[in-house]
Formats: structure tokens, sequence, C-alpha cells
């Protein structure tokens, strides 16, 4: 059963042009997505700077007695929208939560920056953490974890990925997985997410037809998922995304991860950074802290 607070939500998203319709203008519709953030209510944070991860742009949240640590944040979006402004609101409430500093990353979006464009820079930044110095420079020390929600989810597994035994832990919201969109839940869940939609984000994103079989790009396709840390995958029930997260889960349950899955009944994609409009965002938001917290 979708929530009250889902349905109020389509409710107020009908009659909207999908992205797939051939007059959709993206430039329009990210300076719409900066101009509704604008408008949020965020709350204070101790420090909030904006840092130069050697040559890609992310932004710091410091909340005051931070405990030891940094979560690289990356942001959701189909690939192709949002960004650091987008997410601020969200990034405060969550670095305020977990008492832990959070990068935020600005990476290359398509179809300007097509793949491996996004995972480059997120690998970039991880790099720059470590072995570039960045860790000292923004005076954080401790575990790094990796999070993030839908195309931003992608891309935290695919650095975790790339880099084994670097990251803590990784937490994964309703993650964008499966460029084939083949399980039940395309055809079951469309709530407010047209799998029309889906398949467009990633025409967006591949730069060849040959990328959407890359594991870098569909990480289920990964062959080193074992190798993952302590993983968290949240989903959402009604979702067209919410079978490929339930795979990712049952794929490291399998391969001896430590892992943990919890499927949010009644909830849309998208419900996690907008705690006023979805009451369970807030308690998803505290379970991410709580996970993370649990592998300090």
């Amino acid at each position: 059963m979708l929530h009250p607070q889902a349905r109020a939500a389509l409710d107020a998203a009908a009659g909207e042009l999908p992205v797939f319709d051939p007059s959709y203008d993206i430039a329009d519709a990210r300076e719409a997505a900066r101009l509704a953030a604008a408008a949020q209510p965020r709350e204070e944070v101790a420090e909030v700077r904006d840092v130069d991860a050697d040559g890609v742009p992310c932004r710091l949240y410091r909340p005051a007695g931070a405990r030891p640590g940094l979560v690289v944040h990356l942001h959701g979006g189909g690939f192709v929208f949002n960004d650091v402004e987008v997410h601020d609101a969200a990034v405060r409430a969550f670095a305020n939560l977990a008492g832990v500093a959070v990068l935020s990353v600005d990476y290359r979006r398509p179809p300007e920056h097509r793949f491996p464009a996004a995972p480059d820079d997120v690998d970039t930044v991880v790099a720059w953490l470590g072995e570039g110095g960045g860790a000292a420079a923004l005076d954080v020390a401790g575990p790094l974890y990796a999070h993030g929600d839908s195309a931003g989810a992608n891309l935290a597994l695919v650095a975790a990925l790339r880099r084994p035994g670097r990251f803590a832990a990784v937490a994964l919201i309703y993650p964008f997985l499966d460029p084939t969109g083949s399980s039940a839940s395309y055809r079951t869940e469309t709530h407010g997410f047209d799998p029309r939609e889906a398949a467009w984000y990633w025409e967006q994103y591949a730069a060849t037809p040959a990328d959407l079989a890359h594991p870098d790009l569909a990480p289920l396709r990964s062959e080193h998922l074992g190798t993952l840390p302590p993983t968290l995958v949240v989903t959402a029930e009604h979702d067209p995304l919410r079978d490929e997260g339930e795979e990712l889960y049952a794929r490291l349950a399998e391969a001896g991860v430590d892992v943990v899955g919890t499927r949010v009944l009644g909830q849309l994609h998208g419900f996690w950074r907008h705690a006023a409009v979805y009451d369970a965002a807030a308690p998803t938001m505290g379970q991410v802290a709580a996970f993370l917290r649990l592998h300090a």
C-alpha cells in the first residue's frame, strides 16, 4: 500500500513533463531544482566550505563535536540532475545527525560528460583524500565511508569496488544498478518513476552501448562484490529499482559480506532527502547514521 504522503506526492507531480519527452529541457530542469532547493530551510552546521579535491569541486560539512571519520556523499539524480547545492539541506541534516564530517562531491554529469567521467571524478576524490593528502588538508582522520542515493548509490558502490579495503562501510539508498531494467519491480512498481525514465537516464550516462555492460556502470555485473566492506542497502517498496537493490543485498550476503537490507514500506523512489514531505525520511537518515557509527 502506498503511504498517504506518497500518494499526495504523486498527485502533486501529476502532469509534469517526463524526461523522455523530446521537448524536455535539461538545463531548465536543473535550474528549477536549484531554485527549489534554495527555498528549503537549512540546518546550521559548524563548518561548511567548498574545497577543490584535485580538480573535483566538493563541499565539506563538519558538525560541532564531529567524531573521527569522513563520509564521501554522492548525490542522486539519474547521473544527469542535482548537485551539491540541490543536496545541501539534506547533507547538512545528515552531517549533524551522524556527527561526522561529510564531503559532498560535485561530480561531472551527462550528457555533457558521459561515463566514466562521474566514477573517475569520485575515484579522484578518494585518491586525493589518501595519497593526495586531502584528509590532512581537510583536518579529518579516521574511517572513510561511502554513501549515496539512487545514481549516487551506484557511484558509491563503484568507488568501493574500485578501491577494495579503502572504506570502512558503504550505505546505499535505493541504488540504481541495472541498465537492463529487467526485474519484476520495473513492471509492478512504476509509481512516480516510469521505466522509460530509467532507460533515458542510462542512455544519457553511457558513452557507447558497450558501456551498459561495464561493471563500473552496471556494478551488479562485478565479479568483486565479495570485496566490499560492511554495506547497508535501503530500498523503497514502491520503486522500480527495488528488486535490483535487493538482488545486490542477496549477492552480497552470499559472498560473505556483512550486509544489512531494509525495505521501507509504502515509499516511493526519492523519499530519502525530503524530510518535510515523508515521515520515513528522517528515520532512514538516522539508520544510515547509526550503521556508519557501528563501523567507526
